[in-house]
């Protein structure tokens, strides 16, 4: 399904900075709003390497009330999180609530399925059970009145390609790029079919997959941004 993204959508700096701003705004009140209604909103951050989620995350939580929000970039689970199961690890950060009314995660529970089925980490019987495992856990974090969404952040292997070339020849980004970007880079198409089956198996009603075309990083910002506010707009609006 990846192969039909349209990955030409940009915009210009203007209409960008515009629409970055009053998104911005938007989302600093709603979420002021949700904050007010007691309720929780998880958002997921998926995609290639090099995609641009940490410049994305940025702009989301820049005009936030940095008291409403945490976020967690995930990497290999170390220490206790490897003798328990996966998701324990994400449980034990939403639970007892935590009082930040917005989570971001940076890579999530999703690896389960994607580097850890590509990477020979989970045995096939492991990642295919893990699709019921994840619907069933956001299911209950729904069910609890926590709001989810999820992204995934799509470009192609061309612009991958442009933008490693341009962290390694610059010194001040050099240190983002690294061997297993690289080989990873050589799994494109396993990659491509693990991210493919994952959106179709996962997206849900109430915890949908949104694709961000990510090649244009102004159009990637501010088209989650405005998903953001749609969905909190009509969450918050019609309850």
């Amino acid at each position: 399904m990846l192969h039909t993204v349209d990955l030409d959508k940009s915009l210009d700096k203007d209409e960008y900075r515009r629409k970055l701003l009053e998104n911005q705004v938007e989302l600093r009140r709603l979420a002021l709003e949700l904050y007010k209604q007691r309720r929780s909103l998880i958002v997921v951050y998926e995609g290639w390497d090099a995609s641009g989620k940490g410049g994305n995350i940025r702009r989301v939580s820049e005009k936030l009330d940095p008291r409403g929000y945490q976020v967690y970039s995930i990497g290999p689970p170390k220490g206790d999180d490897q003798t328990h199961h996966y998701l324990w690890r994400f449980w034990r950060r939403l639970l007892p609530p935590d009082e930040k009314q917005i989570l971001i995660f940076d890579r999530s529970w999703y690896g389960r399925v994607l580097v850890e089925r590509v990477e020979g980490l989970a045995t096939e019987t492991e990642w295919m059970r893990a699709y019921h495992e994840i619907n069933d856990f956001e299911r209950q974090l729904n069910d609890s009145g926590i709001m989810i969404i999820k992204f995934w952040v799509h470009i192609s292997q061309d612009e991958q390609l442009r933008r490693f070339e341009a962290r390694s020849n610059t010194p001040y980004k050099a240190w983002k790029l690294t061997e297993d970007d690289w080989r990873n880079r050589e799994k494109w198409e396993l990659y491509e079919e693990a991210a493919s089956e994952m959106l179709v198996r996962t997206s849900t009603l109430k915890a949908p997959w949104v694709v961000v075309e990510g090649n244009d990083k102004y159009y990637a910002r501010v088209k989650v941004l405005k998903q953001l506010v749609q969905l909190l707009d009509e969450e918050l609006t019609n309850r």
